[in-house]
């Protein structure tokens, strides 16, 4: 490749005026667009083509080359996006021609960047501890609540026995009270039914779904429950994980505790409450292979995203697919006709 070109051309160092005069972009908006746009310039003078001459197929091949150079495709999307927005700001300049006579023009019959998109950028899966890691986390909780016995210890136990339980979002976890109430001052998000073991949550898009509790997380539960009940500073709060100065419990505070007793637990990573519930659907999916199930308890508009998130192969789908479809052994049953 080329060196560097001493300067930008003309019309990218008055694009790039207009963007810092007019719509004020940032020093380091402005930097990024002129490093895209050089880069864009040197392809051209690789290939011996006029900026003003670059075509479709060229746009798509330096894009290809981007790719090969190892760029991500959030900054191949990037620079596509400043050499888009040049080009449109040539067209736009070229149908204004006329009222400013005597001066360069693009004479662009269209944007060459149109069409032109970044590869895919690949869903990154979020980490799950393995079954092993989750027990001996929710464990350690647990040992550490029926020794230390005291009111943030039970409560620990009983979060992340939950989480772990039933996938929820660290949101949802937050929102749920200790019994469903609807009055003028307050309207549960969240709560739990102590008699069928399911809690109900507000997920997403204000899409309500009710998740089953495991026996064990609500032996903690109701251990947490029988503490929090005896704690003067919970008679007036509604909500069932409190601080101990008897106010809703805060984000902040459910990851700087999960955190500390992962460490404790020795678990060899950092331990977040997306972690629990990513662990929560990949163990229930790999037991159960059961996809519509676990997208039901995760609160998953669509299916792809279950697909995603709990990074499903393609055997479990098959396998699934074999018990789930009536279609699907039609042949092996019933021999042929």
């Amino acid at each position: 490749m080329s060196q560097t070109p001493a300067e930008l051309h003309p019309l990218m160092q008055e694009y790039l005026q207009e963007l810092h005069v007019l719509r004020q972009l940032s020093p380091h908006t402005l930097k990024a667009y002129r490093l895209d746009l050089n880069e864009l310039q040197i392809f051209a003078a690789d290939d011996a083509v006029e900026l003003l001459r670059v075509s479709n197929a060229h746009v798509r091949r330096w894009a290809g080359r981007l790719h090969a150079k190892g760029k991500s495709s959030r900054t191949i999307a990037r620079a596509l996006s400043a050499w888009r927005g040049w080009y449109d700001w040539l067209t736009e300049k070229d149908a204004r021609r006329d009222a400013q006579a005597g001066r360069a023009t693009a004479n662009l019959v269209a944007n060459p960047v149109d069409d032109v998109k970044a590869p895919k950028r690949l869903k990154s899966l979020p980490k799950a501890l393995s079954v092993e890691q989750a027990i001996a986390l929710v464990s350690q909780a647990v040992k550490e609540a029926k020794e230390r016995k005291d009111l943030e210890a039970v409560r620990d136990a009983a979060i992340i026995d939950l989480l772990y339980s039933s996938g929820l979002r660290l949101s949802e976890l937050l929102g749920i009270d200790v019994m469903q109430s609807k009055d003028r001052q307050h309207e549960s998000a969240g709560w739990l039914d102590w008699d069928a073991a399911e809690v109900t949550v507000l997920g997403k898009g204000g899409k309500r779904r009710s998740v089953p509790i495991g026996v064990p997380a609500m032996e903690s539960l109701k251990a947490w429950r029988e503490m929090r009940d005896q704690a003067e500073l919970a008679i007036d709060s509604i909500a069932l994980f409190i601080s101990a100065t008897g106010a809703r419990l805060s984000p902040r505070t459910v990851q700087a505790r999960l955190r500390t007793l992962a460490m404790r637990a020795g678990l060899p990573t950092h331990v977040h409450p997306h972690m629990m519930r990513h662990s929560f659907a990949s163990h229930v999916l790999q037991s159960s292979q059961d996809l519509r199930a676990v997208q039901e308890m995760l609160g998953h508009a669509s299916i792809a995203s279950t697909q995603i998130y709990t990074s499903l192969d393609f055997q479990h789908l098959a396998q699934a697919y074999d018990k789930a479809h009536p279609r699907a052994k039609a042949g092996k049953d019933s021999g042929t006709r």
